[in-house]
Parts: structure tokens; C-alpha cells; sequence
């Protein structure tokens, strides 16, 4: 019997031992998840920061960039000094159209250059102002060239802005952006065959924001190539309103009045063309399946 209330008692100890044994493996299984969950945060919070710093030190050396590039600029007088800047209303574009179109013809280069620089910049770092530059251009240059112009700039900056998320902006549009970002991936998946006529499609439309294509693009694997010639083709249609609208600049009041409903109803149509193909092309897939 006593043989036996032993034996108990051992096997008890044993159990009470493992168990104890397994508390503390479960407590340092804890503690190494936390640690890693915190690693992983700490990782996150790191490449952020590096993100913001590498970005800032890219935007200073731009931004040096055009600073020399205005200083190259014709020698203005104080007046004319004010009125150089980006414009943030339809006044600050006509005084800066104004100081451009007296210059333009003894200074074209200079001019082009400045003008090519301060679009490219402001698409490039997702600055507004670029909507007031394309008004302006339909009042210092020919439409055709006007035309180009824009849908150059605009190509090139939204280029360089995809770019630059490609090499710094991923951790911030995981970080700030996951749901969105998620949510148009999968729209871009259903129109991988067609892409480009998607893209198209995306600048005629004011359904995404154009920072939000440029930045989260390079994010869900949209090509550069595809990305670029989408772009140029794709924000013909809008910029042809705002040139045209640019025509007549002094007589408009806000940036509104460059869109009228006849514009707006041209727009509908040339979105639903550049949709069109796609289409055609599913259906010809189902005829041929």
C-alpha cells in the first residue's frame, strides 16, 4: 500500500514538473512572437523613416534643380519677380502668362525649358498647380505643340512619380494606403490583357486620383511602359479642354470655367472609346472559346 501511495506521488511530481516545463516553453514561445512582432514593427517604422529621408533628399536635389533653372531665367523686374510661381488660382496664372508671353519670343528656349521643368516637378512630387500650366500653355503656344507638350509632361512626371515609389514609396503605401492599394490591384488583375487601354481609361475618368495610379502602380506591378504610353494617351482628352480653354484666358475667373458641358460630354464618349477594345476583345475570346 505504501509501495503504491509512492509510486502515486512520483508520477504526480512528474506530471507537476512537466507541466511546469511546458508553462516556461510556452512563456519564452510568447515572448520570441512578441519579439519578433516587435522586430518586425521596429523593421517596418525603420524603412519608413529611411523612405522620408531618401524622398526628402531626392525632392531638395530637384527642387536645386529648378532653382537653377530660373536662374537662367531672364533678368525680371521686381513687379515681374512676384508673379513667378507656381499658380494657385486662375489670377496667379494670368500674371504668370503675362510675364511668359513678353518674354517668349526673344527668350523661347529659356521659356520652354522653365515651363517643361516646373510641369515635369509638379507631377513628379504630386504638387497641384499642373492644371493651371496646361491652361497656360494653350495661351503661349500652338495647339499642336501645346498638346505635346502637356501630354509629355504629364507622361514623364507621372513616370518619375512611379519611380520614385518604386524605389522609396512602398513601405508608405503599405503603411498608409494596404486597403486601397489591395482593392484596385485586384481591378488591375481583372485587366491585365488590356492594360493600357485601362490606364486610358483611368486618366480620361476622375474615378482614382492620378497621385494614387502613379504612386501605387509601381506597388501592384503595373509595367513602366505600359504605365507611361497609357498616361500620354490617356490625358489627352482633358488637357485638350483645358489648351482650348487656355485660348481664352483672360476671360476666365476659376479654373471651373475651362469645362463646359459640351466638354464634359466629349470626355464621356472618348472614355467609353478607349474602353471599347477591351470589350471586343472579350467578346472575341468568348466566340473563339
Amino acid at each position: 500500500m505504501a509501495l503504491s501511495q509512492n509510486t502515486a506521488t512520483r508520477r504526480r511530481d512528474r506530471r507537476e514538473t512537466d507541466d511546469l516545463v511546458l508553462s516556461k516553453g510556452e512563456v519564452n514561445a510568447n515572448a520570441t512572437n512578441l519579439n519578433a512582432l516587435t522586430d518586425s514593427h521596429h523593421a517596418a517604422g525603420s524603412s519608413t523613416r529611411m523612405s522620408l529621408f531618401i524622398l526628402l533628399a531626392i525632392f531638395t536635389c530637384s527642387a536645386s534643380i529648378m532653382y537653377l533653372v530660373y536662374r537662367n531665367f531672364p533678368e525680371l523686374t521686381d513687379d515681374e519677380m512676384k508673379k513667378i510661381k507656381v499658380p494657385k488660382d486662375m489670377d496667379d496664372a494670368k500674371a504668370l502668362g503675362t510675364v511668359l508671353s513678353k518674354y517668349k519670343n526673344t527668350y523661347y528656349s529659356q521659356v520652354l525649358v522653365a515651363y517643361f521643368a516646373t510641369y515635369v516637378f509638379l507631377q513628379t512630387f504630386a504638387i497641384p498647380g499642373s492644371i493651371f500650366l496646361s491652361i497656360l500653355s494653350g495661351y503661349l503656344y500652338p495647339f499642336p505643340l501645346a498638346l505635346f507638350l502637356v501630354c509629355l509632361c504629364s507622361g514623364l512626371g507621372a513616370s518619375f512619380c512611379y519611380m520614385l515609389s518604386y524605389l522609396v514609396g512602398r513601405p508608405m503605401v503599405y503603411k498608409y494606403l494596404t486597403e486601397k492599394a489591395q482593392k484596385w490591384s485586384q481591378q488591375v488583375d481583372k485587366h491585365r490583357h488590356h492594360l493600357i487601354y485601362y490606364i486610358i481609361f483611368l486618366r480620361i475618368t476622375p474615378f482614382l486620383p492620378n497621385w494614387f495610379i502613379n504612386i501605387t502602380s509601381p506597388v501592384i506591378n503595373v509595367p513602366l511602359g505600359v504605365f507611361f504610353v497609357g498616361t500620354f494617351l490617356g490625358v489627352a482628352p482633358p488637357s485638350f479642354v483645358a489648351i482650348k480653354a487656355g485660348t481664352t484666358l483672360y476671360k476666365l475667373t476659376t479654373a471651373g470655367e475651362a469645362v463646359s458641358w459640351n466638354s464634359l460630354a466629349v470626355l464621356a464618349v472618348l472614355a467609353v472609346l478607349s474602353i471599347l477594345p477591351v470589350c471586343f476583345q472579350k467578346k472575341l475570346q468568348q466566340k473563339l472559346e
